[in-house]
């Protein structure tokens, strides 16, 4: 009981501080005069400023610092209820939503899935929109890592929540002695790329509102839009090739942005394994599937064919989840090589989903070790990535992910499938949620949405989502006897 009540205090502070994130669509509402909708968000940010004040305020003598068990309950605790909190304004401005969809909308753009259930997006108020993409934005780095570096200011300590929220080798190492030095370092980095993509989608031609919700879409790798038909409604050649830049950027990990940033080097990029892999698989990639589309005729010229099929592929592979041509109506071995991407390209710390390069690599080269122990049973042959042994501890962790990944993905697709849904929406429905990747083939292909499920294979597709943003085991852990145990 205690222990809830302890994250019940936290959560609190976290509403309080999430509370903040509708001043941008509030500004937004009044930069275009629309002054229902100012009403409407101050609203909801009151109603949620409030509810998390209350809950710090009755909760406030079990205050303390988090445990693991505690950070895991708070991180699965949070991304429950943020997307239950920024429902508020959608229920409120949409006629006809139902909450199932609302939370959908909301947990796919904190969770930067990219996936929508609305259509007429090029008619929705800009403030709605601004707060759609917001949600991308908060939750590409992780709204978690944001609080770390304030909370310690209200008395409570970080390290635990931030080991339970952030994936891959970041949970074994900080950039900076401090915690909270750390979140802050990255949220740093994470805002001037940000400010550098805004400024280049305005100079090849968006308008300012097109450029900010977008730059936050493509670095969170979230894939929201303004427009019904995604980044193909300003059919520019020039727009797509500063998205593919800056989501290749965004599947990259921000460690290593900070790094090259603080030692003015470039240099630092060709040390980062992961991130060469990332960026040589996926242009390789763009060049395949480039040629494979010209080959059988789908665009007159290889150009063309590869204009559109780098960043088709790029959005995809990186979980980004723009679109701007229906790749649905390609042979289908283009779109499913490109959901096949979504599961391993982005690295660890970036803001994509998916299993993440870093595990594919340690999964080769445990492969090579087998076949290698297969012809030399004695032979000791420690595992190297970069330099660096992997110890078998984190060989075995690897291995456990991968399990469950799969069996997630297995069994949410089976759950799909006996509601009723086709067996090509259903398993790329789930692949796309699970990565955070947005949109499918079939049923809920690019020129679709998800606004054709129904109420349960909604929510299937929105746990998809959470289990995949919180890497399986934060969820899942949960679910385990022990870990309710003293």
């Amino acid at each position: 009981m205690q222990r809830a009540l302890t994250v019940i205090h936290a959560l609190g502070l976290m509403l309080v501080v999430f509370s903040a994130a509708y001043l941008m669509p509030v500004a937004t509402a009044a930069i275009y005069f629309d002054y229902t909708m100012l009403l409407d968000f101050l609203l909801a940010m009151l109603w949620t400023l409030a509810i998390g004040f209350l809950m710090w305020l009755l909760t406030r003598r079990y205050k303390g610092e988090l445990s693991i068990r505690h950070g895991y309950l708070l991180v699965v605790a949070m991304w429950t209820a943020m997307p239950m909190f920024a429902t508020i304004p959608l229920l409120m401005m949409i006629p006809g939503l139902s909450f199932t969809d609302a939370y959908f909308e909301t947990m796919s753009g904190l969770t930067t899935t990219g996936a929508t259930v609305l259509t007429g997006l090029d008619n929705l108020p800009p403030a709605i929109n601004v707060w759609r993409h917001e949600l991308n934005w908060l939750g590409g780095m992780g709204i978690i890592v944001l609080a770390v570096a304030i909370l310690p200011l209200l008395g409570i300590g970080g390290r635990q929540l931030f080991k339970a929220e952030t994936p891959g080798p970041m949970k074994e190492s900080s950039l900076t002695p401090r915690i909270t030095e750390t979140a802050r370092n990255l949220w740093l980095v994470y805002l001037v790329i940000t400010i550098a993509c805004i400024l280049s989608l305005k100079v090849v031609g968006m308008n300012w509102l097109d450029a900010i919700c977008h730059a936050f879409a493509a670095m969170g790798l979230g894939g929201f839009s303004t427009h019904d038909a995604s980044v193909g409604y300003f059919d520019s050649p020039a727009i797509e090739a500063v998205l593919i830049v800056f989501m290749l950027i965004a599947a990259m990990n921000f460690a290593t942005h900070f790094l090259a940033w603080r030692a003015k080097s470039v240099l630092l990029y060709l040390r980062d394994v992961e991130g060469i892999a990332t960026v040589a698989v996926t242009l390789a990639s763009c060049v395949g599937i480039g040629t494979f589309l010209w080959w059988q005729g789908i665009y007159p010229s290889f150009w063309t064919a590869l204009r559109h099929a780098s960043f088709n592929l790029v959005s995809l592979a990186t979980d980004c989840g723009f679109a701007s041509v229906d790749f649905n109506q390609w042979p289908i071995f283009a779109p499913m090589w490109m959901l096949f991407l979504s599961c391993v390209v982005a690295s660890s710390g970036s803001t994509g989903g998916g299993i993440k390069m870093i595990r594919t690599l340690v999964l080769f080269k445990q492969a090579g070790r087998e076949f290698l122990k297969l012809l030399h049973p004695t032979v000791v042959n420690p595992m190297k990535i970069g330099g660096h042994v992997i110890a078998n501890n984190i060989v075995f962790a690897v291995l456990g992910f991968i399990f469950l990944y799969f069996m997630s993905v297995a069994t949410l697709t089976f759950l799909l499938l006996i509601s009723g849904l086709d067996f090509i929406s259903a398993f790329t429905a789930i692949i796309a949620c699970i990565n955070n990747a947005g949109p499918g083939l079939g049923m809920v292909g690019p020129a679709s949405n998800y606004q054709g499920l129904n109420d349960f294979q909604t929510w299937v597709c929105t746990s998809a989502m959470l289990i995949g943003r919180l890497e399986i085991f934060t969820v899942l852990i949960l679910f385990t006897p022990r870990f309710w145990r003293r």
